[in-house]
Order: structure tokens, then sequence, then C-alpha cells
């Protein structure tokens, strides 16, 4: 069985690292839109009893790169690809994962069903926003962690007495697996979200001051839950040094200004989600090595326990 790479409109840019890791080159594919609107794609190589595994990282608009998914895993399926997996290093709607007030969606398990019906073998992403989501999903999801990938590029910059912060209690579990690897103790800050982009921080679970903190989370989207725990921790005498790190940069609306103004040290993130250049402190590292890794473990049917969040 051949592997082939194929790319989605928003994940074209990582797919082609990938396929440069694993030397293979893309498939060729026609996206396009009609006058009205609708999504019209089209396969320009044979894929004819392919491993195929389709790259998108839906964050703007997500619903149309969902849509072009199922169009795009059609199209394979309908030239006859043996296996396609659908690769999403960042899973849209994760965050909704549960109804919150009772009349509302539970957007993961709408979007779990969206992809079934795209016929995928299996899934891939990358720090999901939470791992109970695995469970929403009717087919095997590969879950990943970059993890150490962060870890390892903090590592030499923080300092001994920094704590490692999750600033709410979904990042808590996250915090002392940093900590763990870094040798660093952990503290969270609780939180009370207000709307989409307004957060209120309140008590710090754990001593933050007189010390440097680093806080972490699996992502990053308007800047406010961030606003809000750094306001809070010092409010609690932590030290200026302030160093942010998250797998997923979605840095929407006015993200970017609004992170520049804590005037952190460093702002550490992947390019699971990016789709343009940051500016200084953001320090972006790819995650075209791990995926590439865990694509060509699974095309040579090799395990990915190395690769693999643990709960």
């Amino acid at each position: 069985m051949d592997l082939a790479v194929l790319g989605g409109s928003s994940g074209l840019r990582l797919a082609e690292a990938i396929g440069y890791r694993l030397g293979v080159p893309l498939t060729r594919r026609v996206v396009e839109r009609f006058p009205d609107g609708e999504i019209h794609v089209q396969i320009l190589d044979s894929v004819r009893g392919a491993d195929l595994y389709l790259i998108q990282s839906a964050v703007i608009a997500p619903e149309g790169g969902l849509l072009e998914m199922l169009l795009l895993s059609d199209a394979c399926r309908r030239a006859g690809s043996a296996r396609v997996t659908a690769v999403m290093p960042y899973l849209p709607y994760a965050r909704q994962d549960r109804r919150a007030t009772g009349r509302e969606a539970v957007g993961a398990r709408v979007v779990a069903d969206f992809l079934g019906a795209g016929k995928f073998d299996r899934v891939i992403a990358i720090d999901l926003h939470s791992a109970a989501l695995e469970g929403v999903f009717a087919v095997p999801v590969e879950h990943l962690t970059a993890v150490p990938l962060l870890v390892d590029a903090l590592r030499a910059g923080v300092a001994r007495d920094t704590v490692v912060v999750a600033p709410d209690l979904g990042a808590a579990k996250l915090a002392d697996r940093y900590a763990a690897l870094l040798g660093l103790p952990a503290a969270m800050v609780h939180k009370t979200r207000e709307s989409g982009s307004r957060v209120r921080a309140g008590a710090i679970a754990g001593d933050v001051s007189g010390r440097a903190v680093l806080i972490v989370d699996d992502m990053i989207s308007t800047g406010g839950t961030n606003e809000a725990a750094v306001a809070a921790l010092r409010t609690a005498g932590c030290r200026a040094e302030l160093d942010i790190a998250a797998t997923h940069g979605l840095l929407v609306g006015g993200a970017v200004e609004r992170l520049q103004r804590l005037h952190p040290r460093r702002i550490t993130v992947t390019d699971s989600a990016l789709h343009r250049d940051l500016p200084a402190p953001f320090e972006v590292l790819s995650v075209a090595a791990l995926l590439a890794d865990a694509i060509g473990r699974l095309h040579q049917e090799r395990s990915l326990s190395e690769l693999v969040m643990h709960a």
C-alpha cells in the first residue's frame, strides 16, 4: 500500500512540511468555490490503493474547512484509496464538550459525527482540549502531544525558581505534566468565564510570591484567560519574568496585541493552528516532525506509544 499525503486549504503549508520529511510528494488536488459558494474538489493524482493522510487545521471558518475535508475524503474514496486518515492537529469545537447551561449543543459530538460521515478510518489530533473527547468518536483517535517539544524549547530559558501555572482548572493536569518534565512546582488560577473573550480570575492554588511564572495551556484563543491569570498572579506577588506556552496558537481577534501588553519574555506556540507569521516575543515551533513520525509509524503498523498523550 503506497503512502499518500494530501493537504486541505488550511493545512497545505503543514502538509508540505510533513510530505518533505516523509519523502512523499503531495497529492495534487483542486479546491475551488462555485459562484453560489459551494465547494468543489478534485483529486488530480492517482490514489488507488493508497494509505492516504488528509491534513487540515480548520481554525478560521471551521465549518467550511470541515466540509472541505469530507468532500476530499469522498473524492479519495471514490478514486480507490484503501485507507483515509483525517489529520487535524487542532480539532475545532473541542471546547464545546459539555452543556454548561442545559440548552446548548455539544459541538464536539456534532463534529465527531460530522467527520464520521467522511468515512475516515481514524483521526489524528494533537493535545485535545479534553482527553475524554476520544470517546465521542466512532473511529480510533490517535491523540498525540506536543508537550515534550514545547518543554525542550522552554527548558534552557526557564529559571530554577519558576512556577508552572495552569490559568484555569481545565489546564491543571497539563500544568502538572509540564512541571514534572521541567522539575518545577505547579500552581493554578481559579477562573470564571464571563463571555467568549472576557474572564475573571480569582484565588490562586499554590505559592507564586517572588517567583517567575510559566503559564501553560492547550490553546490560546483571544488571550483573555492569560490576561486575567497574569493580573491575578501579579497581584499575588510573582516576579516580572513571565513565559507563556500553548500547543495551539489560535490568536484570534486582538490576541497578539493583548498578549504583547502583558510584557512576557517569550510566548511559545506550535504551528498546529497558525496561518500567519508572528512578531516578537512569539516563538513558533513546528509539529511537522511529530506528525510525520506518527504517520510513518501508522503506515508501517508500528507503535505510537512514545508520541501519544497519556492521561
